[in-house]
């Protein structure tokens, strides 16, 4: 038996954001607060439509850059983590605190993510499942069945994420 996939590979050199973060690790124990320039990698497979393609690229392309603008430049902040305490003040800044840290930031250079810690796993995990959810919010229904999204924080470490329709997005 023979079986037949196809798939749109992206990767570009403007799919990338520059954040600030801080891993907590299993011990409990934590990261300094750094940056790292992360760059995405997104395969989207799914049937071939009648016109030859699986997804337009001009579709997904300004969904992925929008994805990286919306992370440049910011402090993400795993908003899940049952230690981590945020707490907004009056004043347009954000107290940040895990066990004996502090940190204080403008709260617009924060971004909170629905996430349990900053890891590239976890980065890639929310950054593919936005990508769905925006390409299917903005064209309906789509050919996407399968998609691996990558985010790496440095070269040659990739946190990937896999999603995976098996119910069909037809």
């Amino acid at each position: 038996m023979t079986t037949e996939r196809w798939a749109i590979h992206l990767h570009k050199e403007n799919f990338k954001f520059s954040c600030a973060h801080f891993l907590i690790f299993p011990d409990g124990s934590k990261e300094r607060l750094h940056g790292h320039n992360y760059y995405v990698d997104a395969e989207i497979e799914g049937l071939l439509t009648d016109k030859g393609i699986v997804i337009d690229f001009i579709q997904v392309k300004p969904v992925i850059r929008e994805l990286c603008d919306e992370l440049d430049e910011h402090w993400v902040v795993p908003g899940q983590h049952p230690e981590l305490v945020l707490k907004p003040r009056e004043d347009g800044h954000t107290e940040v605190a895990y066990r004996g840290c502090r940190y204080l930031a403008p709260s617009e250079e924060i971004i909170v993510l629905p996430i349990n810690n900053s890891s590239a796993e976890n980065l890639a995990s929310w950054f593919g499942r936005e990508l769905v959810r925006r390409v299917q919010a903005r064209f309906g229904r789509t050919q996407i069945q399968k998609l691996r999204l990558a985010v790496s924080e440095t070269s040659g470490q990739w946190g990937v994420y896999y999603y995976s329709d098996d119910a069909g997005s037809r």
